[in-house]
């Protein structure tokens, strides 16, 4: 098996110290991503694993920047590439580089460009609050003046919409 199954996923959670409810959270994103990845014919697998380990780095911090330090105990321990590229890339619909250093993260995107990347993202803005969610995401975006990334998150989820028709 290439990527982590959902029991070496969820043992890898709480080694890096994520409490049950980033554990109930990332289950639910799993369900949601899975079922997506089905009917847009992505990498099952990577998905799976994707939509499990996306908040390893809440283990951490709590802040934005637990993208990047889970990818980075991802690549540390070993893990596909792609695997910590979901991890890093999906905060709302992605961060370009010009938001990034603006807000303290190494000055490079980690806008989600794979199907894989994409499906997570959205999986993740989605669960628990759906279509309702997505609009209040993007609002709160708006109202810190970052429209860009606002619509960014609107962009991905029309694109994941069409997808899943």
């Amino acid at each position: 098996m290439k990527y982590p199954d959902e029991k070496e996923c969820l043992e890898l959670l709480r080694k890096a110290g994520c409490g049950e409810n980033v554990i109930r959270h990332v289950m639910s994103v799993k369900d949601l991503a899975v079922s997506m990845a089905e009917k847009c014919g992505a990498d099952i697998e990577l998905v799976r694993a994707g939509a499990l380990l996306h908040d390893i780095g809440r283990g951490k911090t709590h802040g934005i920047a637990h993208a990047v330090v889970g990818a980075e105990m991802l690549r540390e321990w070993g893990y596909p590439e792609e695997l910590a590229r979901i991890v890093e890339r999906h905060i709302g619909a992605g961060i370009s580089a010009n938001e990034a250093g603006k807000i303290g993260l190494p000055g490079k995107d980690y806008i989600p460009e794979t199907p894989e990347e994409k499906i997570v993202a959205e999986a993740d803005n989605y669960a628990g609050e759906g279509e309702e969610g997505i609009e209040r995401l993007a609002e709160r975006l708006r109202k810190r003046g970052n429209s860009e990334a606002a619509e960014r998150v609107l962009a991905l989820h029309h694109e994941m919409k069409r997808c899943l028709d």
